[in-house]
């Protein structure tokens, strides 16, 4: 398949098979369990339906938003994702380059596998840091002040990895950061030589954000699961999460809230965004879809917070789905990560550009010229 046959979602996963040796394919394609929730994450935007209105002149739309005090070009963003340089030698340093051409928010992950400066010198745009919450306070300490000191616009503490999700199709594959070689992992690497070669020659893989603090996942080969499970602080509450909101003193957000009454308490403590996430269905199978509990989140809180509709994004029309219902923008993984998989960051800006092209189309066709004049009257629920 040639990227530019790739014209949605699927075809940019059907891509990156091609190109990645099988357990670096399922870790990006694999979720908890029985991967209910991360079939329900699509799913529920089917359970939706749009209403349009016609006649509305709409020779100019606007799809630009602000959120978190970042004005984006467009409703979307990339999600931080972990390990990036195992999909592509690009890695992070494609994303970054595809979301500024975009004029989009970048994530990036404290298991990013390129630093937060060279982030900054690629991209001058909105940058939003994830924080993993570790048990070495000293490296918790460490990742702020990087974050700080390359003017990342957001922090973003994930809350929902406090231990390892069950994703078996790791088990099955034994992926692990960095690839441990069996025969098995051996023969699927030598049928992808491309991803070989340059995972080879190209720069040594690393996660230099926890160089000279933790061995794991850089020179010590370790499971996603076993490092949530084995590094990060089972012991963080709601005292740890207000303490670090307080000690960043700008726009911080809480990813992986699904309720309401968490929802008000990321409120309480002074977060700007809240993203309404389930990990990509990656940890708790059977958890809720975060469509599905965006409108009860949005009325509790939607007036006070910026939220952030975050997982099963595949189309234009389910990002105005989500607007509809109240969220101020959406994010996602899956999305791009595919296409970097696929094709760098020409496959990055492809996956953009269709999104950006699909959220116009669909806006003159609800009928509407700015993303703040779509509610819920435009929604149907089956």
């Amino acid at each position: 398949m040639k990227l530019s046959n790739c014209h949605n979602f699927n075809d940019f996963r059907e891509l990156a098979r091609k190109q990645l040796p099988s357990p670096i394919f399922h870790y990006i394609d694999g979720a908890a369990d029985d991967e209910v929730t991360y079939r329900r994450n699509t799913e529920a935007y089917e359970s939706v339906d749009l209403v349009p209105n016609v006649l509305c002149g709409v020779d100019h739309v606007d799809m630009s938003v602000e959120v978190m005090g970042q004005k984006l070009d467009m409703p979307f963003y990339c999600a931080p994702t972990a390990l990036q340089r195992l999909f592509h030698h690009e890695g992070e340093r494609a994303v970054a380059k595809a979301a500024t051409q975009f004029g989009t928010m970048f994530g990036v992950s404290s298991l990013a596998t390129v630093t937060v400066e060279e982030i900054e010198q690629l991209a001058p745009g909105p940058k939003m840091f994830q924080f993993y919450f570790h048990k070495d306070r000293g490296l918790n300490d460490a990742l702020l002040e990087r974050a700080r000191a390359a003017n990342f616009n957001v922090m973003a503490l994930t809350v929902d990895t406090i231990t390892g999700g069950n994703r078996e199709r790791d088990l099955r594959t034994g992926f692990t950061s960095p690839p441990r070689l069996t025969w098995s992992s051996l023969l699927s690497f030598a049928r992808h030589p491309a991803w070989a070669w340059n995972f080879l020659t190209k720069d040594k893989f690393d996660m230099p954000h926890l160089s000279g603090h933790v061995d794991e996942g850089t020179d010590l080969a370790v499971s996603v699961g076993e490092y949530f499970s084995n590094m990060l602080d089972q012991s963080m509450n709601w005292r740890d999460a207000e303490k670090l909101c307080a000690k960043w003193g700008g726009h911080f957000a809480l990813k992986g809230i699904m309720s309401v009454e968490d929802a008000k308490r990321a409120v309480d403590i002074g977060c700007t965004g809240i993203m309404v996430s389930n990990h990509g269905g990656r940890q708790l199978d059977g958890s809720r879809a975060p469509f599905d509990q965006l409108a009860e989140i949005c009325d509790a809180v939607g007036d006070k917070v910026d939220v952030i509709c975050e997982g099963g994004i595949q189309r234009g029309t389910h990002v105005l789905k989500a607007l509809s219902v109240g969220a101020k923008a959406v994010s996602g993984g899956r999305y791009y990560l595919y296409a970097l998989a696929g094709a760098g960051q020409g496959g990055v800006e492809r996956a953009l550009g269709n999104l950006r092209t699909e959220i116009e189309r669909d806006m003159k066709l609800m009928g509407v010229t700015s993303l703040d004049q779509l509610n819920r009257d435009n929604l149907r629920w089956r």
